[in-house]
């Protein structure tokens, strides 16, 4: 077709596809990012992922483990890393008090909100980085090893590069946004596997999921831990905006260690059940020995993609597959948790494998709220069955998929 034009017409037709064919391989890396995992009630969005074998350093499960994304939270096993390396060496005790400046008290939630004056001891403040995630606690540990958060990070990054992780950039102790503190699947294993080998009489904190300052209990703790049981031993959750909801844990199984990391998913528990069916995926690969280990994977790739936008971050999301039952909208939150616990009693009866997620949706009118009662994220034929056997019994029940999601969410009004 180019034939027909004029040769510097065409001259620069060539020139400007080059430019668009370069600049959508530059987008390739960035949308491979993000990619579909399988789930119970249909595909689900996610990040990259990997797992390893700790003993071997084998990989086992990946897809782009190598790729810049935002650690949010999970930063906090790098701060917890540095205070154990502190008190191997003896210039800390886990009774040292852990003093807050006003610059750590003023660190936004998650946080323990320690007032004027007050300390607590490290070892308290290990627990609250654990089981809280407390963004205040990290600031303190940060400026009481280094003097500042700065030049902790700068500790926290150049700590990364001698543990062989050679994407990993730190910009503060706490995982709060900074476009430029970045890391990969690949660096957060790596330093997953250093914190288990090289701090073995410490790393049982990592299974802390409360604890008591005071007469307040700290926690919960991380969901995984409950979901994999007896398996399960710990490490960390993150979140941002930008980053999803990400999760570096470890299982010990049959003797054997693995840990496995996943970023960017859109809800918590589909990413702890996700972690929960990689991690049976991969004890249940034989392996020799010879596969890569994660030290061998390319790593750095890419640009950090944003999971969730700020616009859609803070507001009430669907972000299920599966479609969902709605059983009527109620005057009171509790009303509606009943009718939810009885709908999806009624799908157990029936043997559903999946009874899916409790997704209690407030709709307002005319300056009135009710709770709407959906039971969410069910495969077609299980949310069929039930409202069949609801409209049997002329109760009400209506099948809804994930594109009736929409804010204000009227339909759900009654």
């Amino acid at each position: 077709m180019l034939r027909f034009l004029p040769a510097s017409m065409a001259m620069n037709v060539r020139l400007l596809l080059c430019i668009l064919g370069l600049f959508a391989l530059s987008l390739a890396p960035a949308r491979a990012q993000i990619a579909p995992v399988a789930s119970p009630s249909g595909p689900v969005p996610a990040g990259p992922y990997v797992v390893v074998d700790v003993a071997t350093g084998e990989t086992l499960l990946d897809r782009n483990a190598g790729a810049l994304w935002y650690p949010a939270s999970l930063t906090k096993m790098m701060t917890i890393y540095i205070v154990f390396e502190e008190l191997k060496a003896g210039r800390l005790t886990l009774a040292t008090t852990l003093p807050f400046s006003e610059n750590a008290r003023n660190k936004p939630a998650s946080k323990l909100g320690v007032t004027p004056g007050q300390g607590i001891t490290v070892e308290q403040g290990i627990q609250a980085l654990v089981a809280r995630s407390a963004n205040d606690v990290a600031t303190a540990f940060g400026e009481l090893l280094t003097g500042s958060e700065p030049a902790f990070a700068q500790r926290m990054t150049d700590t990364a590069r001698r543990l062989g992780m050679t994407a990993t950039t730190f910009r503060n102790a706490n995982g709060w946004p900074d476009p430029a503190q970045t890391t990969t699947a690949r660096d957060m294993a790596m330093l997953a596997l250093a914190l288990i080998k090289d701090f073995p009489q410490y790393y049982g904190y990592f299974r802390t999921k409360e604890f008591m300052l005071g007469k307040q209990r700290i926690g919960p703790g991380i969901k995984f831990m409950d979901l994999y049981s007896p398996y399960a031993d710990g490490l960390k959750t993150g979140f941002i905006c930008a980053s999803g909801f990400n999760i570096v844990g470890s299982a010990v199984r049959d003797g054997r260690r693995l840990v496995a990391v996943a970023f960017g998913f859109r809800r918590a528990d589909l990413r702890d059940e996700f972690l929960v069916r990689l991690f049976d995926e991969a004890y249940a690969l034989k392996t020799g020995g010879n596969r890569q280990k994660v030290w061998q994977l390319r790593n750095g790739e890419g640009g950090p993609v944003t999971v969730l936008p700020y616009g859609e971050c803070g507001g009430i999301r669907y972000d299920m597959p599966g479609d969902a039952v709605w059983l009527g909208t109620f005057g009171d939150w509790r009303t509606a948790k009943n009718a939810f616990d009885a709908g999806q009693a009624r799908l157990m009866s029936m043997g559903v494998a999946h009874p899916g997620r409790e997704y209690i949706l407030p709709v307002t009118s005319n300056k009135v709220t009710k709770q709407a009662a959906i039971i969410a994220d069910l495969q077609p034929e299980a949310a069929q069955r039930l409202c069949a056997d609801y409209q049997a019994r002329k109760s009400f029940c209506v099948v809804k998929k994930p594109s009736d999601f929409s804010a204000p969410y009227s339909g759900f009004w009654r």
